[in-house]
C-alpha cells in the first residue's frame, strides 16, 4: 500500500491577495467614473420657428426676435376656428403660433424611403430625418463611418396629427405603411435602420418633457455602455386643430398669442412646433476623437410630483427634488450655477412657481444673481420638442460665452410687460434682458 502525504491548507500568497484587491478597486473606481463621467456635446441641429438652422436660432435669439406668425392657410382655417370669447366651443383662443414653413417638402430618395411610403409617413418623422442629417453633418461625420456601431436614438414626440388625418379616409384608402409611418417607435426605429445604428432605438413621450427626458436616458445610455453615442432630442408639427381647441377649452393659451414668460400680463403659452437634435458621446472619447465640443453635460434627473394638486398644475417641492437630483448627479453645488434655462410657460401660475424653486434651491449664498430665462418667448412652447429648444439654446450660450436677451420682460414697466407681481424679486435672481457675456 503506497503512503499518501499529508495534505495541507496552505494560505494564499499574501502578495496575491493585495494585488487582486488592488485590481478590484480599480475596476470599481473605473466603473464609478464611467457612470459619472462628462458627457460632450458634439454638435447640435434644429429646425425652430423663425429658425432653419442652429446659426439663425442662435441669430434669433440674439436679436430678441420673435418667431411667431399667423396659422400658415395649408394648415387649417383660422377664420373658422377663431373664438369670439374665452373657452368658445369647438374654436381656438388665438390664430398666432410658432410655426414652420413648407413642412409637406421632403426627398424620401434620399434616405431610401419609397414615395409611396413617404405618403403615409408622419412629417414629424420626414423632419426628424432631415436635422439628424444636419446634426451629423455638424460634427463632421460621415454616417457611413458609424455603420453598425452601437449608436442610440432617443426621439421625444407627444403628438400624433398626421395619422388623425389619414384615418379621416376611407378605410379602404388604408395602406401598408399606415403603422410603420406614424407610430411614435418607428420615428426612432427607422433613423436607427436607415444608418445601420446598433444601439438602442427609443421613443419616449412623457409630454411637454419629452426631448428633456429623451437627453436623460441617452446619457444613462452612454453610461452604462449600452450606445458609444447617441442622437437625442424631441420634435413637434402642428398639422390639425383639435389639440389648440382642446388647449384654448383648458384656458392654456394666451388669447394675444404673445408668451410673456415671468412679464405682469403672462396669460398663457402660445404652441410652436419644430425639431431639435444633440449628438453626444463621453468627453473623454470626444477629445479622442478630436471632436469640437460645445459644451458639457455634468448630470441628469427625472422625477414625477406623484398625487399633487392636478395632473397638470406645476409643483415647487417636485422642481426642487429634482434640480437637487441633477446637481448630485452633476457633483456640482448650487452656488457653481449662473443661469438656469427655465421651463417659462408665461402663465400666472406657472412662472411664480418655477421661480419660487429655482430660489428655493440657488438663492442661499450667492456671490451673483442666478439669471433665468426661457426660449418660448420666441419661439412658442414646442411640446414634444420644447426641452431641446432650451438645451440647444443653453448649449449656444455656452459656446458663444453669452447670454442672449429674453424679449418682452422690461423691469422698469408697470404694464403687462412689466415684471409679474406674483414672482419675489427680491431674491438674487434675475432675467437678462440685454446681451451679457457668460
Amino acid at each position: 500500500m503506497t503512503k499518501q502525504p499529508p495534505t495541507t491548507n496552505a494560505l494564499p500568497d499574501a502578495g496575491k491577495i493585495a494585488a487582486a484587491l488592488k485590481q478590484a478597486k480599480a475596476k470599481l473606481r473605473e466603473a464609478r467614473e464611467r457612470q459619472s463621467e462628462p458627457l460632450a456635446v458634439v454638435s447640435v441641429g434644429c429646425r425652430f420657428p423663425g429658425s432653419a438652422s442652429s446659426a439663425a436660432y442662435w441669430r434669433l435669439l440674439q436679436s430678441k426676435a420673435i418667431g411667431i406668425v399667423p396659422t400658415p392657410v395649408d394648415r387649417w382655417d383660422a377664420d373658422v376656428y377663431s373664438a369670439d370669447e374665452a373657452k368658445q366651443p369647438g374654436k381656438i383662443t388665438s390664430a398666432l403660433a410658432g410655426f414652420l414653413d413648407r413642412v409637406d417638402t421632403f426627398d424620401p430618395q434620399f434616405f431610401g424611403i419609397s414615395s409611396r411610403e413617404a405618403a403615409s409617413l408622419d412629417p414629424q418623422h420626414r423632419l426628424l430625418f432631415e436635422v439628424a442629417w444636419e446634426t451629423l453633418e455638424q460634427a463632421a461625420i460621415n454616417p457611413d463611418r458609424l455603420r453598425g456601431k452601437r449608436a442610440g436614438v432617443f426621439v421625444g414626440l407627444c403628438s400624433n396629427d398626421y395619422l388623425h388625418l389619414l384615418c379621416e379616409r376611407d378605410q379602404q384608402q388604408i395602406d401598408a405603411y399606415l403603422g410603420t409611418g406614424n407610430a411614435h417607435s418607428s420615428a426612432a426605429g427607422r433613423l436607427s435602420y436607415f444608418l445601420d445604428w446598433r444601439g438602442p432605438a427609443i421613443a419616449v413621450d412623457t409630454a411637454c418633457s419629452s426631448s428633456l427626458t429623451a437627453i436623460h436616458y441617452a446619457a444613462q445610455s452612454i453610461r452604462a455602455g449600452e450606445c458609444d453615442l447617441a442622437l437625442a432630442g424631441g420634435v413637434n408639427l402642428m398639422l390639425t386643430p383639435e389639440l389648440s381647441i382642446n388647449l384654448s377649452q383648458a384656458s392654456m393659451l394666451s388669447p394675444l398669442g404673445v408668451s410673456r414668460a415671468f412679464c405682469r400680463g403672462g396669460d398663457g403659452f402660445v404652441r410652436g412646433e419644430g425639431c431639435g437634435l444633440v449628438l453626444l458621446k463621453r468627453l473623454s472619447h470626444a477629445v479622442a476623437d478630436g471632436d469640437r465640443v460645445l459644451c458639457v453635460l455634468r448630470g441628469t434627473a427625472v422625477n414625477q410630483d406623484g398625487r399633487s394638486n392636478g395632473l397638470t398644475a406645476p409643483n415647487g417641492p417636485a422642481q426642487q427634488a429634482v434640480i437637487r437630483q441633477a446637481l448630485a448627479a452633476s457633483g456640482l453645488q448650487p452656488e457653481a450655477i449662473d443661469y438656469v434655462e427655465a421651463h417659462g410657460t408665461g402663465t400666472e401660475l406657472g412662472d411664480p412657481t418655477e421661480m419660487g424653486a429655482l430660489a428655493g434651491v440657488f438663492a442661499k449664498d450667492r456671490a451673483q444673481p442666478l439669471r433665468v430665462g426661457t426660449a418660448k418667448t420666441n419661439i412658442g412652447h414646442l411640446e414634444g420638442a420644447a426641452g431641446v429648444a432650451g438645451f440647444i439654446k443653453t448649449c449656444l450660450s455656452l459656446y458663444h460665452e453669452e447670454l442672449p436677451p429674453h424679449p418682452l420682460l422690461e423691469p422698469e414697466s408697470d404694464g403687462p410687460n412689466g415684471p409679474s407681481p406674483h414672482i419675489d424679486w427680491t431674491q438674487p435672481i434675475e432675467v437678462p434682458t440685454e446681451r451679457t457675456p457668460w
